[in-house]
């Protein structure tokens, strides 16, 4: 897993209140005890703290609350029917680029939109994007997976 990974799995570890010592981390990590020790030192330069108890019964314990997001501890699969409708989604965010779309509402019906994308957001486990509508004239989201067409058009300022 990449460092990221760890750290958070770690403090998931961590935060169910049990004193974990680091060989016991490392080995549910996989890693060297030297890179626990490196971990401990990312999270509380983040701001949080880990106590650390001394002796043969010693390790660590995280005397706080917090809160992880369970979907990064646990990623579920990620339902993208098009990979292809979710490029040219984040191509037009990071261009500025309005969109012609195709969408799939509620049930049968389909409408036809312009929309200036902002942003890709996951909605449980599937990808959707948050955009103006014209419209409408109202930030709308829409799922990836209920667009039929996509075109790209000028930028958000012409």
């Amino acid at each position: 897993m990449s460092k990221v990974a760890n750290v958070l799995m770690m403090l998931e570890y961590l935060s169910t209140g049990r004193k974990y010592s680091i060989k016991d981390l490392s080995e549910m990590l996989e890693v060297s005890p030297r890179m626990i020790r490196v971990y401990k030192d990312e999270i509380e330069k983040a701001g949080i703290y880990i106590d650390t108890l001394k002796g043969p019964y010693g390790g660590y314990v995280l005397n706080q609350e917090i809160h992880l997001p369970k979907r990064f501890i646990t990623p579920n699969p990620i339902n993208v029917q098009n990979k292809e409708f979710l490029n040219l989604m984040n191509r037009s965010i990071k261009e500025k680029r309005k969109c012609f779309i195709e969408y799939l509402s509620k049930g049968t019906s389909v409408s036809r939109r312009i929309i200036h994308p902002y942003e890709l957001i996951l909605f449980g486990n599937e990808w959707g994007v948050a955009a103006y509508c014209e419209l409408r004239n109202e930030i709308r989201h829409f799922y990836i997976n209920r667009i039929l067409s996509i075109q790209l058009l000028e930028n958000f300022n012409n």
